[in-house]
């Protein structure tokens, strides 16, 4: 039986905002910038840079405006950062930032711990703020966290991932990521709920962003790209965790990913070297041994090459 994968897909870099939001240590901005300009010279196409919360509540990311102003940019790469609300739309303008991404979650425990909001409070927003990104510039897409299983409620209906699918549509958003920000989705879950989104929502470019909470991130993007899936968050060295999530843990390694698809045949366009120099870089900037099996193990082909 012949397994169906795509020939190409694109990482999103989130380990600048995902990544570090959850850290004890808060990186300078000089330490941030030099691991986005890294990513950019890594080859990837999408960067998240941070974003714009309240920083009493993610003081991790209390200066992604001063980031954005100063670090390097390539043409054809895109920076973007995390929103709440008007204040983040106005906050991406004021430093050039030119994409921004929302986010509610499917589970109502988790968008009130996350946001103080219920997702309908949260939702009510979305034209406003699709509408004054666009009047100015910037283009705009959506997240809906928590899709496959909360801690709160256990099972989310797929008709609650399917409302919200609905209200960013209505507010013209067509790039939508289902992010697993408990770390409980299974890959025959994830393959099933993809299938049913692609088919239902065939315009709609639709990303995957899984937590290796339970261990199933690099099993889940499997299953996600076998359901017709090509963009996938990941992390450097796999460290992240939404602050608001019981037990949370990082996001799947980038570098794990890469050598995943290295040893598979499907092309990313980013050098894989350069990412493992970017996780050691920041396994010694945050003073700790990082999750990444790529870290400990190495490659498959550093083994062949010390026989």
């Amino acid at each position: 039986m012949k397994i169906t994968l795509p020939k190409k897909i694109t990482i999103c870099e989130v380990g600048p905002r995902d990544g570090l939001q959850n850290e004890p240590r808060v990186l300078s901005v000089e330490e941030k910038v030099g691991l986005i300009n890294r990513s950019t010279d890594a080859g990837f196409k999408i960067i998240e840079v941070g974003s714009f919360m309240n920083p009493v509540a993610v003081p991790q990311m209390a200066e992604t405006d001063e980031v954005f102003r100063r670090i390097h940019r390539k043409s054809g790469v895109e920076y973007r950062a995390l929103i709440a609300n008007l204040k983040g739309v106005d906050r991406a303008i004021a430093c050039g930032c030119s994409k921004v991404k929302m986010n509610v979650s499917a589970s109502a425990g988790h968008n009130i711990a996350n946001l103080n909001k219920t997702p309908k409070e949260s939702m009510a927003g979305f034209k406003a703020c699709a509408e004054k990104a666009r009047s100015n510039g910037l283009e705009i897409s959506g997240s809906i966290s928590m899709p496959f299983g909360s801690p709160w409620e256990h099972r989310i209906p797929l008709e609650t991932v399917i409302e919200i699918v609905a209200t960013y549509l209505d507010a013209g958003i067509k790039e939508l990521s289902l992010s697993d920000a408990s770390g409980m989705a299974m890959p025959n879950q994830v393959f099933s709920v993809c299938a049913q989104m692609k088919e239902k929502y065939p315009d709609v470019r639709w990303i995957l962003h899984f937590h290796n909470t339970r261990g199933m991130g690099i099993a889940n993007i499997v299953a996600g790209m076998q359901a017709g899936v090509d963009c996938f968050d990941a992390s450097f060295g796999g460290i992240g965790g939404c602050p608001f999530v019981p037990g949370a843990a990082g996001n799947v390694a980038t570098e794990e990913v890469l050598h995943m698809c290295d040893e598979m045949g499907i092309e990313t366009g980013i050098d894989l070297d350069r990412v493992i120099e970017t996780a050691r870089a920041v396994q010694e900037l945050l003073g700790r041994d990082l999750p990444s099996s790529i870290l400990k193990a190495g490659k498959n082909s550093d083994l062949l090459a010390n026989r």
